[in-house]
């Protein structure tokens, strides 16, 4: 399932919209600013570029970033980072799947979860690269 323009300037990750899919100028400079400031690099191999995508940040809430990467393993999952803390929580049910966390902290995850998984669930599918082990995340 393809994600239109529109949900991908939802989810911060215009970058990832096909160059012959721009229909104006502004969408062409709106591309423009994300492929330069967006979580993505370019590198070239044989003279042809490459985009990459690197992590992206979901939210930030009380001094945790929440993340998802590119290229990932099953089952479809978000990072939580904070100094002295990375664990990783399924989409599904926000069950911990790797990494400790304090009470307080599972917590505001679960609750942010409870209210933010449809965003989750956009970001996830935003960065599922073509030849990515876990492809797009289907569940409720």
């Amino acid at each position: 399932m393809a994600i239109s323009k529109d949900q991908l300037k939802q989810i911060g990750r215009f970058e990832l919209a096909e160059p012959e899919s721009l229909d104006d100028l502004d969408e062409w400079a709106l591309w423009l600013e994300a492929m330069l400031h967006g979580p993505c690099f370019i590198f070239f191999r044989d003279g042809e570029p490459i985009l990459l995508q690197g992590k992206q940040v979901v939210e930030r809430l009380a001094g945790l970033k929440l993340e998802i990467y590119p290229d990932e393993h099953p089952p479809p999952h978000f990072h939580v980072r904070a100094p002295g803390l990375n664990a990783s929580f399924a989409i599904e049910d926000c069950r911990l799947l790797k990494g400790h966390a304090p009470s307080d902290v599972l917590d505001k995850v679960r609750y942010w979860h409870k209210h933010s998984k449809r965003k989750l669930v956009e970001a996830w599918n935003a960065t599922r690269p073509t030849n990515c082990q876990v492809g797009p995340y289907s569940g409720a």
